[in-house]
């Protein structure tokens, strides 16, 4: 029988079971939502936040060709070819693309009961947001997502550049998964086109040494939503990468047993008067550090376990199905009457935000994604922004926290040298944003045109694409 490695345990325990002719019967082009588009491009006059975290550049030109940036620099010094179709962009910034390292292709809904696929109208959140790269980071659907992939590399849908993750590797409690099927599961997903491999709760050392094992000898990352596991523990085993942060680490848990995920009715009460300056946290997060782990940021989901003061954000609306709205709005209201968790919440939001900026200042390499999971409060691309506000609540300046969400992302895909900053020579992943995120972080949230591999699609039409759609099948 074949061991069945794409369960993700939720609180419902539903599956996903999203068809391909969903996918497949759906007439969309990318070409619909382009707004520029041509050999040469030069977009003038405009403010650069370029990556790298060395400080804004006031009235700037960056010349485009091929979809590639040929050249950046001052307006007044910089030479723009007579055939450039010009842009000028005064009072407009431009930052690279960003490079979302926990994303997905599905929804939770319906209070955090059900999963719903969403590939077509995320593809193109994710775009009108600004976020040009993409990992999965787990998947219910591989054959969904490798279709998505496809549809946006040939041009018929827009979206994304897609780095798939592999289904989510879990298992119940106390059924643990044969560390040979693991190895040759993980063989098949990477001839398929995985990059990197998604570990779950449940998973123990020995399976997910094993997986480590297996998609190193491929050349390729793992990482991990752990519980059963701690993360020195996964340091030490050799693990790439560890999703969410201090919020999801139980190895501080009084009661922890080993290669048991406890219940998190128990151990998050705990985790509220955890001191993350304590020398037992300062150590794990040196041990990350000297093993080259690095951390991703999740901070909009965690935030919509808050209850006040956070409120949906307000474009959302018009992009949920309306039971999907209704239903997000039923579980505030719950919130407001049962303020024990959101109270609790907010207490370990600050907690992980205060872990991150340590993680940073101790050397680590943190990136940043959405994760829209939940109960159905954070959506694709929106959520993203999100994360750069919620980055610069914590502590990080603007530029950090930009450079937390594009140059970092890169570096933990291996793709620095082509994407993750605006530089000459790199591919022409560029946002265009009205106003200036360096004086207002949420000014993020202004874009108008986002510029993948040198062409421009338009945020708004995108956004528009997609109004009524988001949780429904």
């Amino acid at each position: 029988m074949r061991v069945v490695f794409s369960v993700r345990m939720c609180r419902s325990g539903l599956l996903l079971l999203a068809a391909l002719s969903m996918l497949t019967c759906q007439k969309h082009s990318a070409t619909e939502y382009i707004s520029t588009e041509a050999p040469l491009i030069a977009l003038t006059h405009i403010r650069v936040i370029d990556g790298t975290r060395t400080g804004v550049r006031e009235d700037q030109t960056i010349v485009i060709e091929s979809g590639r940036i040929k050249s950046i620099g001052s307006s007044s010094e910089t030479q723009v070819p007579t055939t450039a179709k010009l842009l000028d962009l005064g009072g407009h910034t431009a930052i690279p693309g960003l490079v979302g390292m926990h994303e997905h292709l599905f929804y939770t809904t319906d209070t955090g009961k059900r999963d719903v696929a969403a590939n077509v109208s995320f593809a193109r959140l994710y775009l009108a947001a600004g976020v040009t790269t993409v990992r999965t980071a787990g998947t219910l659907s591989l054959e969904n997502d490798l279709l998505t992939r496809k549809l946006i590399d040939s041009g018929d849908w827009a979206g994304p550049k897609v780095y798939l993750s592999s289904p989510y590797i879990n298992h119940p409690a106390g059924a643990p998964l044969d560390l040979q099927k693991i190895t040759n599961q993980v063989n098949e997903w990477a001839d398929q086109g995985v990059t990197s491999f998604k570990v779950y709760t449940n998973i123990g050392r020995s399976e997910l040494a094993a997986v480590i094992e297996a998609a190193h000898k491929r050349g390729l990352k793992v990482t991990g939503h752990l519980c059963a596991v701690g993360f020195r523990e996964a340091a030490d085993l050799g693990i790439d990468n560890l999703e969410h942060g201090l919020v999801v680490d139980t190895e501080f848990y009084s009661d922890k047993k080993g290669d048991q995920c406890p219940n998190r009715n128990d151990w998050l009460p705990e985790l509220e008067r955890l001191d993350v300056m304590s020398p037992p946290v300062q150590q794990m997060i040196r041990e990350l550090v000297s093993h080259n782990v690095a951390i991703t940021s999740t901070l909009p989901v965690f935030e919509t376990f808050t209850g006040q003061p956070f409120h949906l954000d307000d474009r959302m609306q018009a992009c949920l199905s309306p039971d999907a709205y209704a239903s997000c709005q039923s579980q505030i209201a719950y919130d407001k009457t049962n303020p024990r968790w959101p109270r609790l919440w907010g207490v370990i939001l600050k907690k992980e935000m205060q872990f991150e900026r340590e993680f940073v200042r101790a050397g680590g390499l943190l990136a940043a994604g959405v994760d829209p999971t939940g109960w159905g409060g954070v959506i694709a691309g929106f959520g993203d922004q999100r994360g750069l506000e919620l980055l610069v609540q914590a502590g990080f300046t603007p530029e950090e926290s930009i450079q937390i969400a594009t140059l970092n992302g890169a570096r933990l895909l291996g793709e620095a040298d082509r994407i993750g900053t605006l530089e000459a020579g790199k591919q022409a992943d560029i946002v265009i944003i009205r106003g200036n995120p360096s004086v207002n972080i949420a000014e993020v949230r202004n874009v108008e045109i986002v510029f993948k591999d040198g062409t421009g699609y338009d945020s708004a039409k995108l956004i528009a694409s997609v109004r009524g759609t988001v949780g429904r099948d």
